[in-house]
């Protein structure tokens, strides 16, 4: 899944493997511990976002075996949330497999521990099961397909491809600048929205928050239900992340845009832009 990474919560099944040459497969054979941080202006869900900001800090690890059998960790804190120090935390497991020369498969699982009444979009759906085929060529496409279950459920597929570039060396080969632009589509259901918006009331009910009157409500908790049960169309995204690259680490810059489907429920036609800065270090 993960570039889109919807949500860094889905998952950090694959943290990035570094290199000091274009080729980025030299690290698979062995075993690795990458651990992480990860600053994001706003929390991003298959390219939708919650109505208020949502600009957070996480910290992620990953241990990942020759065997393709991975584990994963990761904590999340709010900028604006002045409650619990962590404002979520996950954990999972997977396994990823060649099913042949340049096509490769990803089964996971992660769940996900959110404090009461929590802001973000997909509290409703802690679980996550997912499951990914990736092919390689001269670009990378992939097919990914997520269940994400809990007080609701909700499936959602993405379809992706993405081109890594080499923007060369700064330090005589000892290091790499790359470019790996994507663009992805992604469907699903959206019964999430609908423990979404009843938190919300609730949340803002117990902040203090004016509440919208009678009729909007209806209408927030109503209206919406009859279409989040149906697989439409959610976002159309374009990533473009830039990173150092050395032996060990890697720093990135990521920009994301995401126009939302006509029936999206957080905001149908709305151009939605996140960025990310993050550290990875890698044992």
């Amino acid at each position: 899944m993960k570039y889109i990474l919807t949500f860094f919560l889905a998952g950090v099944s694959a943290l990035p493997a570094f290199s000091q040459s274009d080729s980025t497969t030299a690290d698979k054979k062995k075993t690795t511990f990458t651990i992480g941080a990860t600053y994001t202006n706003n929390a991003n869900y298959y390219g939708q976002k919650a109505a208020e900001s949502m600009p957070y800090l996480a910290a992620s690890a990953a241990l990942r075996f020759r065997s393709g059998i991975y584990f994963t960790a990761a904590g999340y804190r709010l900028l604006n949330d002045s409650g619990t120090f962590a404002s979520a935390s996950s954990a999972g497991a997977g396994i990823v497999f060649n099913l042949g020369k340049k096509l490769t498969a990803d089964l996971g699982y992660s769940h996900t521990f959110y404090p009461s009444h929590s802001p973000f979009l997909q509290a409703a759906n802690p679980d996550n099961a997912s499951a990914s085929l990736k092919y390689e060529y001269w670009m990378s496409t992939a097919l990914d397909v997520d269940y994400n279950f809990g007080r609701q459920q909700d499936v959602f597929v993405t379809i992706g491809t993405e081109k890594l570039i080499s923007l060369g060396s700064i330090f005589k080969g000892k290091d790499i600048v790359t470019l790996t632009p994507s663009i992805a589509v992604t469907g699903g259901t959206q019964r999430f929205y609908q423990t979404y918006v009843t938190e919300k009331l609730l949340r803002d009910s117990i902040l203090g928050v004016p509440l919208p009157d009678i009729g909007g409500i209806a209408g927030m908790e109503n209206g919406s239900a009859a279409s989040t049960t149906k697989f439409n169309l959610l976002s159309y995204n374009l990533r473009v992340p830039l990173a150092y690259n050395r032996a060990h680490y890697m720093l990135e810059a990521a920009c994301q845009l995401s126009l939302l489907g006509p029936r999206a429920e957080t905001g149908a036609g709305k151009l939605n832009s996140f960025l990310d800065f993050s550290f990875y270090y890698q044992f």
